[in-house]
C-alpha cells in the first residue's frame, strides 16, 4: 500500500494542476486516472479538440472571403475531413503527452485506473488501495441530454460525438444556444452544413450580457446560422441515417419539425460522480448533483476536499485550474485563493465573445450605479486591415469611483483582450487607470484602452 500527502481523483485541468502545484510545495503527490491519457475532458473531447477545428475552419473560411482581397489568388481549398480530424487528434496527443511529462518532472506518481474513497485517508484504484492524508475529487463532467432525446452519437451526438463524426453532415440541428453548441455549429456550417440551433430561452448564450447577445446572434445569422428561439424539444426520432427534431413554441405553443443528419445535444453538462462512493462516505451532495464544499473547498468528510466541475460554480477549466493551485497551497499550510469575480468566459467564434465580471442586467438588477464604455472595432485601424472590424468593447465602471466592475468584448482576439481587464480588475483599477495606459499601435488592445476612454472624456477614434 503506497501512501501519500495528497492523492487527486481525475487529471483534468482541476486534478492535474492541483497535483502539479502541491508537487511543487512538496507533497507527495499522486493522481488518479483511468483514460489512457491524461488532460481530462479539456484535453482529450474538450477545449483541444474543438479549438482545433474552429482554427481550421477559420482557415477554411478565410481563404473562401478573404484572400482574393488580399490578393491572394488560390483555387478553392478543398477539405480533407479525415486529415482534419488527423489535424485535431494530433492537437490533443501533443497537449495530453504534455501532461505526462509534466509528471513525470514533477515525480506524480500516476495511478492507472478509475478510483473511489472507501474511506477518509484512502483511495481504491482497481485491486489496490492507497492512503492519502489529503485527497482532492476533481472528476470533472460530462454532457447531459433532455427527455425524449437518446444519444447514440451516430445521428444524435452530444459534445464529444461531434468531434468525431464519420462524414460532414449536409443538415445539422444543435439542441441549445450556449457556448458549445455555438462553437461546433460555427464549425460545421464554415465546413458547409446547414446548421439550425433550437433554443428553450428567447435569446442565445444565457447569461451574457444582452447588448452582446443580441450583436452576437446578427453575426452568426448573417454568418448563416439559423436561430429558432424560445422553443422547447419535444423529442427527437431516428429513422435511417437521418433525426427528426420536433419543437414547440412557448408563445403560442405551435409545433414544427425538422430532419437533419445530425442531431447535436448541447444542453448543459453534469458533476461526474459516478463510481467514487461518495453517497457510502458521507459526503454532502447539494440538489443539482454537485459536491458541497465550503470556502476551503473541504466537503463534509475530513480530509476529503473538492473542486472543479464537480463542484457549485462556473463549468470552466480555468476555474478548475484555479481552484487547483488554490488547494493545493492551503494543504501545504499556506492561504489559497480564487476571486470568483474575475474569472473571464470565452466563446471561440470568429469573432470571438469575451466577459467578465457584471453585466449591465446584473448592475440594474442590484441598483448599483454604473456608467458604459464602448468602442467599435470599426474604429480600430488593425482590426479593418484585417477583415475583422466586427463588434465592440463594453466597459463597465463605476458611476461614482470609476472602478471597473466588467467588460465584455465581441471582436478579434476577445480571448486575450480580456485579460488586460482581468489583470486591472485584480488589482482594483479604475477606467481611467487602463485609458492612460499606453498601447502599442496598431494593436487590437487598443480597442480597450478607447473603451476606457470613453468612459472618461470620450474615445480619439470615435
Amino acid at each position: 500500500m503506497a501512501s501519500y500527502d495528497l492523492i487527486v481523483i481525475g487529471a483534468g485541468p482541476g486534478g492535474y494542476v492541483c497535483a502539479i502545484k502541491a508537487a511543487q510545495l512538496g507533497l507527495k503527490t499522486a493522481v488518479v486516472e483511468g483514460r489512457e491519457t491524461l488532460g481530462g475532458t479539456c484535453l482529450n473531447v474538450g477545449c483541444i479538440p474543438s479549438k482545433a477545428l474552429l482554427h481550421a475552419t477559420h482557415a477554411l473560411h478565410e481563404a473562401e472571403h478573404n484572400f482574393a482581397k488580399m490578393g491572394l489568388k488560390t483555387d478553392k481549398p478543398q477539405v480533407d475531413w479525415d486529415q482534419m480530424l488527423a489535424y485535431k487528434r494530433d492537437s490533443v496527443g501533443q497537449n495530453t503527452s504534455g501532461i505526462e511529462f509534466l509528471f513525470k518532472k514533477n515525480k506524480i506518481d500516476w495511478l492507472k485506473g478509475w478510483g473511489s474513497v472507501p474511506e477518509a485517508g484512502k483511495v481504491k484504484v482497481g485491486e489496490e488501495t492507497h492512503e492519502a492524508k489529503n485527497i482532492v475529487i476533481a472528476s470533472g463532467s460530462v454532457p447531459t441530454s433532455i427527455p425524449n432525446v437518446e444519444i447514440d452519437n451516430k445521428i444524435v451526438v452530444d459534445s464529444t460525438g461531434a468531434l468525431e463524426l464519420g462524414r460532414i453532415p449536409e443538415k445539422m440541428v444543435v439542441i441549445g444556444a450556449g457556448v458549445i453548441g455555438l462553437e461546433l455549429g460555427s464549425v460545421y456550417r464554415r465546413l458547409g452544413t446547414e446548421v439550425t440551433v433550437v433554443e428553450y430561452l428567447d435569446a442565445i448564450t444565457p447569461g451574457m450580457d444582452a447588448e452582446v447577445a443580441r450583436n452576437f446572434q446578427k453575426i452568426l445569422t448573417k454568418q448563416g446560422l439559423k436561430f429558432v428561439l424560445g422553443s422547447a424539444v419535444q423529442g427527437v426520432s431516428v429513422e435511417g441515417e437521418q433525426a427528426t427534431v420536433t419543437w414547440k413554441s412557448r408563445k403560442d405553443d405551435s409545433e414544427e419539425s425538422l430532419t437533419a443528419d445530425c442531431v447535436l445535444v448541447a444542453t448543459g453538462r453534469k458533476p461526474y460522480v459516478k463510481g467514487l462512493g461518495l453517497e457510502e462516505l458521507g459526503v454532502e451532495m447539494t440538489d443539482r448533483g454537485q459536491i458541497k464544499i465550503d470556502d476551503h473547498f473541504k466537503t463534509s468528510v475530513d480530509g476529503v476536499y473538492a473542486i472543479g466541475d464537480a463542484v457549485p460554480g462556473l463549468m470552466l477549466a480555468h476555474k478548475a485550474e484555479d481552484e487547483g493551485v488554490a488547494i493545493a497551497e492551503i494543504l501545504a499550510g499556506q492561504k489559497g485563493h480564487v476571486n470568483y469575480e474575475v474569472i473571464p468566459g470565452v466563446v471561440y467564434t470568429h469573432p470571438e465573445v469575451a466577459t467578465v465580471g457584471k453585466t449591465e442586467e446584473q448592475l440594474k438588477e442590484a441598483g448599483h450605479a454604473y456608467k458604459v464604455g464602448k468602442f467599435p472595432f470599426l474604429g480600430n485601424a488593425r482590426a479593418k486591415a484585417n477583415h475583422s472590424a466586427e463588434g465592440f468593447v463594453k466597459i463597465l465602471a463605476d458611476k461614482e469611483t470609476d472602478r471597473i466592475l466588467g467588460a465584455h468584448i465581441i471582436g478579434p482576439m476577445a480571448g486575450d483582450l480580456i485579460h488586460e481587464v482581468c489583470v486591472a480588475m485584480e488589482f482594483g483599477a479604475a477606467a481611467e487607470d487602463l485609458a492612460r495606459t499606453c498601447h502599442a499601435h496598431p494593436t487590437y488592445s487598443e480597442a480597450v484602452r478607447e473603451a476606457a476612454l470613453a468612459l472618461g472624456d470620450g474615445a480619439i477614434h470615435a
